[in-house]
């Protein structure tokens, strides 16, 4: 039987069990958000033992280097023993600045944390509550702005944004863990067209690429395409629209499943995507938001012509989805 010690104690793993569902089902409090390795919010470190490959996957080579590890997708080999310790080193002291409503199910939360951390427009990081409470969401501010902008999706039984509508207020504290995510814009080739398309808070990633984008000066195209069902699921509109007046490569595409009028187009958003941008050869594209449309979106995109190395896409996933009850489903 494979073990590992957290603190002075060690606990047992079943067969093929994973390292934070063993320390979890035996009382141990681990952050954690998505348990399927791609929100990084469960990291921790080995200090001794053989941390598995496939559990540093997708991470810094500077984080594999300290032995950093994602505790859902550490499954150890009968026998093997891991001692561990979590990932506070990695985490910003940070408290809210400001909460404010976006639109009747999108609530902005801007953080300033006690140190600087280094990110890049697009990318996403965990918050983590005083009680371990963890989830993923992702960065719609720029580096040099003074505070990280997030959108929270407001769910009725969300464990992190029930409590950040109801709950939190203004200088409240918590940390910050992150960044990750390869969703974002990288200078150069300015005259190539750009895609950005997006569901729901999917526009937070994208909203921060495309003023990224435009502050280095890109001249090219830019196409955003933001999906809802209906038209009170898009928010920023205005900014959005803004933002397009002022750069005239830029154009705002909103468009609604029901409910469509003069200003928002109804249609499936691949729909919308191909009338406007039919053979997007040569392009580069971020896709954002609800995991199987977005990745449905990418084969699409791929067999119209676009490169899969200028395809870059985050699926958002729900969070614990073995505790649907209070999570916050597809919480970026």
């Amino acid at each position: 039987m494979a073990k590992v010690k957290h603190a002075s104690d060690w606990y047992p793993l079943s067969f093929g069990e994973s390292v934070l569902d063993a320390l979890l089902r035996q009382g141990v409090s681990v952050p954690h958000a998505c348990r399927a390795g791609a929100c990084q919010s469960c990291l921790m470190r080995a200090v001794a033992g053989t941390v598995p490959e496939a559990a540093q996957a997708g991470l810094k080579d500077t984080l594999r280097a300290q032995g950093y590890f994602l505790a859902c997708a550490c499954r150890l080999p009968e026998g093997a023993a891991l001692e561990v310790t979590d990932a506070e080193a990695l985490r910003v002291p940070a408290r809210i600045q400001s909460l404010d409503a976006l639109s009747a199910s999108v609530l902005r939360v801007r953080l300033v944390t006690d140190r600087p951390v280094a990110y890049r427009a697009g990318q996403y990081i965990s918050l983590v509550r005083e009680d371990g409470l963890t989830r993923s969401y992702s960065l719609a501010s720029l580096p040099h702005e003074d505070a990280l902008e997030l959108h929270v999706r407001l769910h009725p039984e969300g464990a992190m944004s029930g409590w950040l509508a109801r709950d939190a207020r203004p200088g409240d504290r918590l940390q910050v863990q992150g960044p990750a995510g390869s969703c974002f814009y990288v200078p150069g080739r300015p005259e190539q067209p750009l895609l950005l398309a997006g569901t729901g808070t999917g526009l937070a990633p994208l909203y921060g690429i495309i003023r990224d984008a435009l502050e280095a000066g890109h001249t090219g195209p830019i196409w955003l395409f933001h999906g809802a069902r209906t038209p009170e699921g898009l928010y920023l509109t205005d900014a959005l629209r803004s933002l397009a007046e002022r750069h005239p490569q830029l154009r705002y595409r909103p468009g609604v499943l029901e409910g469509g009028s003069r200003d928002v187009a109804e249609g499936a958003l691949d729909v919308l995507i191909r009338a406007e941008c039919p053979r997007p050869v040569g392009w580069r594209a971020w896709l954002c938001g609800d995991g199987p449309l977005v990745l449905s979106l990418r084969k699409k995109l791929f067999l119209a012509g676009l490169s899969l190395k200028d395809l870059h896409v985050d699926a958002f996933l729900p969070s614990a989805p073995l505790a649907q009850r209070t999570t916050d489903a597809g919480a970026r």
